[in-house]
């Protein structure tokens, strides 16, 4: 299935935010957008850190909102 205008933006969010995460033994996956929702996957030391909600909504989801106002939210799956 073809990605959106609006995929295709978060992906490239996503790929610049990733290495942050990588160096701290994260990461982060697309999963899906929809309905103006942002699905993702936390992974790795992401998923067990106590400071996730902060890293997902404070970080990500302010990143993302702020460069697609479309955006919503962004929720991890994981």
């Amino acid at each position: 299935m073809k990605k959106s205008e609006i995929e295709l933006q978060i992906i490239a969010i996503i790929d610049k935010i990733r290495p942050f995460l990588i160096s701290d033994g994260g990461n982060l996956e697309f999963i899906k957008y929809e309905d103006n929702i942002v699905y993702v996957q936390l992974s790795g030391a992401c998923k067990e850190c106590a400071m996730i909600d902060i890293t997902l909504k404070d970080g990500i989801e302010e990143l993302i909102i702020s460069e697609i106002p479309e955006v919503k939210e962004v929720r991890n799956i994981g």
